[in-house]
């Protein structure tokens, strides 16, 4: 009688149960990249709740569906892991009044003074006087000496100008911008940032540079309220879920931090966000409290994580630290924003630090000698857990990868800032910035790919697989690798995210063509048609 009770409750239970471990979704008949070296396409995946549960044939995962479970039919299409954008800044945009800019043909170069002063007059002339006046420009700008703070106050007296180059090292304003940035000629300039000056006198000049330029900027961004910001914040997200990123990490240089994460808790993205505090300087010294007692998460998906600090600027303006003195300038080797005491300290303050450390550095000097500091502070195992972030890293040349593997430095580099000239001639990278991409992952670097630039991945995956250097090229899987498990690496994530593997998030992108194999340029054309944060369909092409 009990044998006949005990198999009774068996057959009553078991509907209940199948039901339960039945998956909630599958997608079936596809081309998945997991993403994962042990496998790395297979035809279909399950999901249940937040996470995958098994991948395999579609027949293995068509026979785990339920009566409930949500069916996706891929016929065919390209899956991946969902695209981790390593280095941005958010919020986007340019909401102080007046944006501008100019042809990009010559970008790095971009417009004359004669230009510039051209159009700032025409936009005077019909904009109501205090509009803010900001736009982008080159290097022409930036260096001539004769397009200071006197000339934009000829043309544009009664409207603050913010003249601003695209890769955020340098501006140039007027007498009503320092105003409105509460700049004075008293003042002195911080830490790691420089207030230019007129020859032989104490008068500033306009040209802002690194710290002096980013700080006043970033609370001059603070008075506008917090609904614009919501607005643009919400922008990037609608365009990043319908690109398949799934994940961000925020350098947060653009507000003030209590309004960055008011702004973040507004927005409430639906993809997972990393803010990574930016400490502002003053004369006396890095604000290193700003960021201390945040809440440390704003919303479901938003963490506060890591800290950053910018060492050096870009070869373009002639401002990162370089082993070889610049062309046409003899002695001249650029510099450091810090001193290398400061630098010391930094590294010193990381190794007795739960928040994870990420340096701009971009000159080869700048890396040689934090890759010096490192190795004289501590054992390479003691760094290798922190994994110590270079931003950029494009100094980290082929003799000083084997130091920055022993140490554990992980390096995040941009796309778009080696832009292959013969597939874009007007907007080529400039000579002094050479990638090293795959030099630095057959060295065994930990390497991610962010945007810092066009949020579009695969406008990304398109430069970093087209280098004007072929040896240097990635692949389509090496550049979809670092823009999903190096980017998660790169974040102490890579256990819950980064492949499309059971147990991980099922963060994920269903893509309109497969990005393995169309024709180069038809990569940037590429757009997710569903796209799946911790198994929630969060976009949907209709």
């Amino acid at each position: 009688m009990r044998t006949l009770l005990t198999a009774a409750l068996l057959l009553l239970l078991r509907p209940a149960t199948a039901q339960t471990l039945a998956p909630d979704l599958v997608l079936t008949g596809g081309k998945i990249f997991t993403a994962d070296l042990a496998r790395p396409y297979v035809q279909a995946l399950a999901v249940r709740g937040e996470r995958i549960v098994a991948v395999g044939t579609t027949a293995e995962i068509a026979r785990l569906a339920g009566p409930h479970t949500r069916r996706i039919a891929l016929n065919g299409r390209t899956v991946v892991p969902g695209f981790n954008d390593a280095h941005t800044h958010l919020p986007p945009g340019h909401p102080l009044g007046h944006f501008f800019d100019f042809p990009k043909a010559a970008m790095i170069a971009g417009p004359s003074p004669a230009q510039v002063l051209d159009t700032l007059a025409a936009l005077a002339d019909r904009l109501p006087a205090g509009t803010w006046l900001e736009g982008e420009v080159g290097l022409q700008a930036l260096q001539d000496p004769q397009l200071r703070r006197a000339d934009l106050d000829r043309v544009a007296p009664r409207h603050p100008v913010l003249l601003r180059t695209p890769w955020g090292h340098g501006s140039l304003v007027n007498s009503a911008a320092l105003r409105r940035l509460q700049l004075e000629d008293a003042d002195v300039a911080p830490l790691g940032g420089t207030l230019g000056r007129l020859p032989d006198v104490h008068q500033l000049n306009g040209l802002l540079t690194e710290y002096a330029d980013w700080a006043p900027r970033r609370a001059l961004h603070g008075q506008q309220p917090d609904s614009v910001w919501t607005r643009l914040l919400r922008g990037y997200g609608a365009a990043a879920v319908r690109l398949g990123i799934t994940s961000v990490q925020s350098m947060a240089d653009a507000l003030p931090p209590a309004q960055t994460l008011r702004v973040v808790q507004a927005a409430a993205l639906p993809i997972r966000q990393r803010i990574i505090p930016f400490p502002m300087t003053s004369p006396y010294g890095i604000n290193r409290r700003e960021w201390a007692n945040v809440n440390k998460a704003p919303a479901p998906l938003a963490r506060v994580e890591g800290v950053k600090y910018i060492l050096d600027a870009t070869p373009l303006e002639g401002g990162a630290l370089m082993r070889h003195a610049y062309a046409g300038r003899p002695g001249w080797y650029g510099r450091l924003n810090f001193p290398v005491d400061t630098v010391r300290q930094l590294l010193r303050t990381a190794l007795s630090s739960p928040q994870p450390l990420m340096l701009h550095i971009s000159g080869d000097s700048a890396a040689s000698l934090v890759l010096r500091l490192m190795s004289q502070l501590a054992a390479d195992t003691t760094w290798r857990v922190k994994r110590v972030r270079f931003e950029h890293g494009d100094g980290v040349a082929a003799d000083l990868q084997p130091r920055a593997k022993a140490l554990g430095v992980v390096v995040v580099q941009n796309p778009s800032h080696f832009i292959n000239a013969a597939l874009d001639p007007q907007h080529g990278a400039p000579a002094g910035l050479h990638a090293s991409f795959r030099s630095l992952l057959e060295s065994g670097v930990p390497f991610a790919l962010g945007s810092d630039g066009p949020m579009n991945p695969f406008l990304n995956i398109l430069f970093a697989t087209t280098l004007a250097d072929p040896k240097e090229a990635l692949t389509r899987e090496q550049a979809v690798r670092a823009y999903t498990v190096g980017a998660a690496y790169a974040e102490f994530q890579e256990q819950q995210k980064g492949t499309l593997a059971p147990g991980k998030l099922a963060d994920l992108a269903v893509l309109s063509q497969d990005i393995f194999t169309v024709p180069p340029p038809a990569l940037p054309g590429t757009v997710s048609e569903l796209t799946m944060v911790g198994g929630k369909v969060v976009y949907e092409k209709k």
